[in-house]
């Protein structure tokens, strides 16, 4: 077994387990962390694909900017800390039979792959590559994207502070 394929099996364990994690536990804080996990683990499969742009990309939007907006989030909005029942041991196996079905269906499907030519030249000059085509072919779907996110963190704040005006409201 070669060290890539150790890598890949190891980073992507990684990454089940923090999805898996995120899922199943009860504080919001701690899901975000194990999210985080999730997020490292992909940029780490992105370095053996040869793609450390987005391995970059990766950590610093997403294990970065994206949990602190969902931490301010959190922060920002009233939520009930409250222990959900927990869910019986047959649910439990079946998500677990699930995930292993899953990964025994990619497995198989990802290793009679065959990507041809195209796919040599990937990892040359990619950022190169990402950058042209960020910014002429998708310069305005990128540009809706950070729109998006604008206006779904200004909708954090407002209704943080609707519920901080309902709050005062009620106290009086």
């Amino acid at each position: 077994m070669s060290g890539e394929l150790l890598a890949f099996f190891i980073l992507s364990l990684i990454a089940i387990a923090g999805g898996v994690m995120m899922l199943n536990l009860t504080k919001v804080v701690h899901m975000v962390i194990a999210l985080v996990f999730t997020f490292l683990a992909i940029a780490g499969l992105y370095v053996l694909l040869s793609a450390e742009f987005v391995a970059v990309v990766q950590v610093l939007i997403y294990s970065g900017a994206i949990t602190i907006i969902m931490l301010f989030g959190i922060m920002l909005t009233r939520h009930d800390d409250r222990t959900e029942a927990k869910t019986g041991k047959g649910r439990q196996w079946l998500v677990l039979a699930s995930v292993i079905a899953f990964f025994a269906i990619m497995f198989y499907g990802i290793r009679n792959l065959s990507l041809g030519e195209q796919a040599t030249t990937l990892h040359v000059k990619n950022t190169e590559q990402i950058g042209m085509l960020l910014y002429s072919k998708f310069v305005i779907p990128f540009e809706l994207v950070s729109i998006v996110l604008l206006v779904a963190l200004v909708g954090a704040i407002i209704l943080a502070k609707r519920d901080d005006k309902e709050k005062e409201g009620e106290s009086q």
